[in-house]
């Protein structure tokens, strides 16, 4: 069911976000900059331009101890200032806590000049369904994107609260996936994990315990893949598993073990946010974590299926099918908004028809990619596979949080895929 925002029914002043600290207001991730406020003004100030490969550079406002309560308003604005010499193509952000919420006002700021920025809290994706949980924010971030002429500097002031709403109200039967937290595993978390003896500040992955998860249960697991770090307005994509929420929408909390993964460059000891990392490092990675999980939680081996969105479901055949080795490890595959062979990043088709002899699972799911592109990729598999229009029209997973015809047909594939012989 797709959510259609009521009419107000109250009303309310605006109000400052920045007086409910009772203080100087913290400040969360800075990327490729430096921030401070000065008073009620944040000044943020680069010194290089970010690299060609995630040109992005940002500050994070974290909430105060009690949150911002923007459960019953429209919108939160902040004037944006550009104090620097140069153009800036900016993004004021409201980001919620898990997956693709997020929503954006942005511009592009020639040197001097000053905008209103305002991002609405009730704004939809084409289709109706809401970007964001305006009760579950994150943070507040203020980015610019692009490879700028530096210095760059910034001013942000004024930054509020505004419009009346009525009480907010998730979607019918809406997916609630959980935020990722640096906790121990443990039912109904989704927390950072660790390959064992990596350090805590290398890669991770994401693991999320269903809500029935016991010591000694056989339970299916559905590993994912992230799409690549891409800030448009229209998109909102950090390139980490902490992002990864389709198996969470597959299972539904219960009954299966989600399990997010990096892309990653072993000797460097990093995530790649873009790009592939270092392929092989990637593929190893993902054999490595798929056995721990296995061992320590009692993942099935018989019944694991690979998951992933834009980057991730090219991953699929790219990594997933990458040698004999990793491809063993998978039941079915479900790919939304891309697959191997479409020439990405040195995914080619023919590279692609190589990768898909050495699938083994049963089955294929595919969620708005079109037949006719990844057809013969498809024949190569050798197996049934489904396709399905999610309807959603925008580059993001919110289709898989609701009940949509789309959503529900993944999840009975994936029941009847996971109980079968």
């Amino acid at each position: 069911m797709l959510f259609c925002p009521a009419k107000t029914v109250w009303s309310a002043e605006e109000d400052s976000l920045l007086s409910r600290y009772g203080g100087t207001p913290s400040l969360g991730e800075l990327r490729g900059l430096r921030a401070a406020w000065t008073g009620k003004t944040l000044r943020v100030v680069a010194d290089r331009p970010p690299p060609a490969a995630a040109p992005y550079v940002w500050a994070a406002i974290p909430p105060p101890s009690g949150g911002w309560k923007l459960e019953r308003r429209a919108k939160v604005e902040a004037d944006i200032t550009n104090a620097g010499a140069a153009e800036a193509d900016v993004l004021l952000w409201v980001v919620g806590e898990s997956g693709w919420d997020a929503v954006p006002a942005g511009a592009k700021l020639a040197p001097g000049e000053t905008r209103r920025f305002s991002c609405r809290l009730r704004e939809t994706f084409p289709d109706g369904t809401p970007k964001i949980d305006p009760a579950r924010v994150k943070d507040i971030r203020v980015m610019v994107r692009g490879r700028f002429r530096a210095p760059l500097a910034l001013e942000v002031r004024g930054l509020e609260a505004r419009g009346a709403e009525p009480p907010w109200s998730p979607p019918t039967a809406r997916v609630a996936v959980p935020a990722v937290t640096e906790d121990e595993p443990a039912p109904g978390r989704r927390v950072r994990y660790r390959l064992a003896g990596d350090p805590a500040g290398g890669p991770y992955a994401v693991l999320h315990l269903p809500e029935d998860w016991r010591p000694g249960a056989v339970l299916p697991l559905i590993v994912e893949y992230p799409g690549n770090i891409f800030f448009v307005p229209g998109c909102y994509s950090t390139g980490l598993p902490d992002q990864c929420v389709i198996g969470a929408g597959i299972a539904r909390g219960r009954g299966a073990i989600c399990l997010a993964l990096p892309f990653v460059d072993r000797s460097a000891g990093v995530i790649a946010e873009g790009g592939w990392g270092v392929p092989d490092d990637t593929a190893s990675y993902a054999v490595a974590m798929v056995e721990q999980v296995c061992r320590e939680f009692g993942a099935d081996r018989a019944n694991i299926i690979l998951t992933g969105f834009s980057r991730g479901a090219l991953a699929c055949g790219f990594i997933g099918l990458r040698n004999d080795r990793i491809a063993a490890l998978w039941k079915g595959f479900h790919a939304c908004q891309h697959y191997d062979g479409d020439g990405w990043n040195g995914a080619t088709e023919a590279g692609a028809l190589e990768r898909a002899q050495r699938f083994r699972g049963r089955a294929v799911f595919q969620t708005d990619n079109p037949r006719a592109k990844f057809q013969t990729v498809m024949d190569a598999m050798r197996v049934p596979v489904t396709w399905a229009d999610s309807g959603l029209r925008a580059h993001a997973t919110a289709m898989f949080l609701d009940e949509r015809p789309s959503t529900e047909q993944l999840r009975r594939w994936f029941r009847e895929l996971v109980t079968a012989p």
